[in-house]
Formats: structure tokens, C-alpha cells, sequence
């Protein structure tokens, strides 16, 4: 294999994975040419840098893509009219991040004719399912490289020290080194003491949260903030109209200083082992309690319960990496036709941690204060229908009464 392999295209973060594995591939693959690639998904200030750091460590290049917009028209937004939650409280931040990434990276690798595509995840984790699901549905035929798969390297402590041996600069050290992934979405935090899962995450401590606040140390008065939906798709906030990408930013800014969408959980990787960590989802908590909010009352009774069996499903391939398969694709194909009423407005107030329903209005709304009223509708519901509905909806559980009755005679 090494003969073979002339040229890689390495996803490249400039952490501390990625750092080392440039000098290692080019040793273990004769010297081979290793072309960065780095996907932007809204990392930010990661991604300062990082064309000098690429080089200086032996590769050829780095191409950074702004793939933000793609990331959150063509994987958030649908995974959010689907209402898809892992496991109850993960958003799904990494999940779906990968296959954005992963599919740019399989675009480079065919424009540099490259032979194989390198990634730098774990073999424990569930990032590399999602990147090699992706590689293989669009380029079947392309070698990948997993370095944790096969190098010696068993810890982050060799990893730090193999990059200090080889003179590659981290932004890490020994005592601070959690295992983070950040994007315009969330922010996750694992390893050192959150793998006991007995250990308080500690969101005071300075410097632990970046993308907002513990709750107790958020104001004491509460925000208000309205989010407009067209099809499910949120296209404004407090009345201005946003783009995909400065709304998601918006929403984090809010619901960042609030202290909204932080989660600790202990999830079962695809791989099969329980793992901990702590995620970072302001603006996304916010996003999926106000679509929700609305389907309440623009969806009716079949669809919202059925759409909410699908959010399972949906939720659990995202996670494994099955974004480019044909199930998702008729999943996601069932959740935009029930959106097609999900128009209109949601007021919400945000306050220490918590995301409260504030008013709800939508032209679509199947809500009616008419018949629902407990004062005089007027005519529109006929209280005594309800009686021979009661008696039909609740025929077999008479019979089996009767039944029974009979036997103990």
C-alpha cells in the first residue's frame, strides 16, 4: 500500500490529531505528498493560521472551504424539521458536521487526483463511521488512511509528545487538553475529568464554556425573542430577516449570554462503549423548542405523532453516518412535505437556562379557540357526541369486561 499511495488529501483541523499526522504519513508513505484540506463549518478562530502551520509541518497545501452555508441549509436545518435528537438531548453537532466535511474532502481529492484520503479520528469513536460512510458513497474506489487504526501512537500523551519531538506548535498542553469539537453549532467538551462520570462538569470555571454562560451566572431578567418559520425553515429573528448563517449566530449570541443549551450526557457510541461529554447548543436548543413549538399547532394529531416516531430514526442514522444513504433521503423526503404548513411566528422567553413558550401565531394554525374554548362555542362542538364516541372507542375494553365477568361465574 505504501508504494502506492503518492499523494493524500488529509482533513485537517491544525489540532492535535491532524498536527502530528501530517510528518507521520509522509513517513510512513514515502515521502508522499499530503495536501490539507480544512472545512469550514464555523470553527472561527481554529482556523487562523492554519495555512502556515499546514506547510511548515510538510504539506503542500491547504485549501480552507467555507462549507457553513451548505452545513446549515443542507444538514441542520433538515435535521431540525425533523425534530431529530439523539438519545433525548444530543443535537447531533458533530454528526452531521462530518458528512459536510467528508463529501468536500472526497471533491478535493478527485480535483488533485489524489490516491487515498486520511482522517485523523480514533478508532473508538464514531467520527470516523461518518467520515468513511461518506467517502464511500461518493468515491467507492478511494483508500483511506486511519492512522489511529494503525500507528503506535495509544494516548493523547504520546500524541503531545510525538508533536514536541517534532517541533509542532499546539495551542494545548498536559493539563487542559480536552478533546473539543467546535462548529457555528456547538461545542463539545470530553476527556480528563468528564470521563468519570460521577464528576460535575464544572461550567463556572472560567474558561471551561465558550459559546455562553452557566445558567447561574446569566442575568436576572429575562430576554425575549421571536423567531419567524417559512416551511420550517427560520428566515428571521425579532423581525429582521436573516440569513441562514447569521441566524444561527444570532440565536448562539442569544441564547449564549442566557445560558440555554448546555447538555451532559453519557451516550452509547456506534462503536459500541458509553462515553461522556458535554455539549455546547445555544442557539440550536433555541431553534428546536421554537419549531416545535409551532408544529404543535400546525400539525395535526397522525402526522405529529408519526413525524415523532421518525425523529428516532432520523436522530440514530444521523449519528451513525448514514446521511447519504436512501432512507434518509426518504425520511428527510416525508419531514419537508409536513412542513409545507409549518409558517409563522414564535415568541419565546429566554432566561437562566430555560426556554419558555411566550405566544405562538400561524396562518396555518389547526387551533381553535372556538371549539376549544370552555365557555359557549356557540354550537361548533356538540358535547353529547361524545357519548356514543366513548362507547365505540371503548367497545373492546367492555367485551374483554364481559368476557372475564363470564369466566369467574
Amino acid at each position: 500500500m505504501a508504494k502506492e499511495i503518492k499523494k493524500v488529501v488529509l482533513a485537517y483541523s491544525g489540532g492535535l490529531d491532524t498536527s502530528i499526522i501530517i510528518p507521520w504519513l509522509k513517513e510512513n508513505y514515502n515521502n508522499c505528498e499530503v495536501v490539507a484540506v480544512s472545512g469550514d463549518v464555523g470553527q472561527g478562530t481554529e482556523l487562523d493560521g492554519l495555512e502556515e502551520k499546514a506547510i511548515k509541518t510538510g504539506a503542500s497545501k491547504l485549501y480552507v472551504l467555507d462549507l457553513k452555508q451548505d452545513f446549515v441549509e443542507n444538514y441542520i436545518f433538515p435535521t431540525m424539521q425533523a425534530g431529530a435528537v439523539y438519545e433525548d438531548k444530543y443535537l447531533l453537532g458533530t454528526s452531521f458536521a462530518r458528512p459536510a466535511i467528508a463529501k468536500a474532502l472526497v471533491e478535493i481529492a478527485k480535483q488533485e487526483g489524489a490516491d487515498a484520503i486520511c482522517h485523523g479520528c480514533t478508532g473508538k469513536g464514531n467520527d470516523q463511521v461518518r467520515f468513511e460512510l461518506t467517502i464511500k458513497a461518493f468515491a467507492p474506489e478511494m483508500a483511506i488512511i486511519a492512522p489511529w487504526r494503525i500507528w503506535d501512537i495509544k494516548s493523547r500523551e504520546e500524541e503531545i509528545a510525538y508533536a514536541e519531538a517534532k517541533g509542532i506548535p499546539l495551542k494545548i498542553n498536559r493539563e487542559t487538553n480536552y478533546s473539543k469539537d467546535k462548529n457555528l453549532w456547538h461545542l463539545s467538551h470530553e476527556g480528563l475529568d468528564l470521563e468519570d462520570p460521577a464528576n460535575e462538569p464544572q461550567y463556572e470555571k472560567e474558561g471551561f464554556l465558550e459559546l455562553g454562560v452557566s445558567p447561574l451566572q446569566a442575568p436576572d431578567t429575562p430576554e425575549y425573542i421571536t423567531i419567524h418559520f417559512e416551511k420550517g425553515v427560520p428566515t428571521a429573528v425579532d423581525g429582521k430577516e436573516l440569513g441562514a448563517v447569521a441566524l444561527i449566530e444570532k440565536l448562539n449570541e442569544v441564547g449564549g449570554r442566557n445560558g440555554v443549551g448546555l447538555a451532559d450526557i453519557v451516550e452509547n457510541r456506534l462503536v459500541g462503549m458509553k462515553s461522556r461529554g458535554v455539549y455546547e447548543t445555544p442557539g440550536g436548543a433555541i431553534l428546536y423548542e421554537a419549531h416545535r413549538i409551532l408544529e404543535t399547532i400546525c400539525l395535526d394529531k397522525a402526522t405529529l405523532h408519526y413525524k415523532q416516531l421518525v425523529a428516532v430514526k432520523f436522530g440514530e442514522m444521523v449519528y451513525d453516518g448514514q446521511w447519504f444513504t436512501p432512507l434518509r433521503e426518504a425520511l428527510s423526503a416525508f419531514v419537508e412535505k409536513t412542513q409545507e404548513t409549518v409558517t409563522g411566528d414564535v415568541k419565546l422567553k429566554i432566561y437562566k437556562g430555560n426556554i419558555i413558550n411566550a405566544g405562538v401565531t400561524s396562518p396555518y394554525s389547526l387551533y381553535s379557540e372556538n371549539i376549544a374554548t370552555f365557555d359557549d362555542d356557540g354550537g361548533a362542538y356538540s358535547q353529547k357526541d361524545s357519548e356514543g364516541f366513548i362507547n365505540l372507542f371503548g367497545l373492546p375494553i367492555k367485551v374483554k369486561a364481559l368476557l372475564d365477568q363470564k369466566k369467574l361465574k
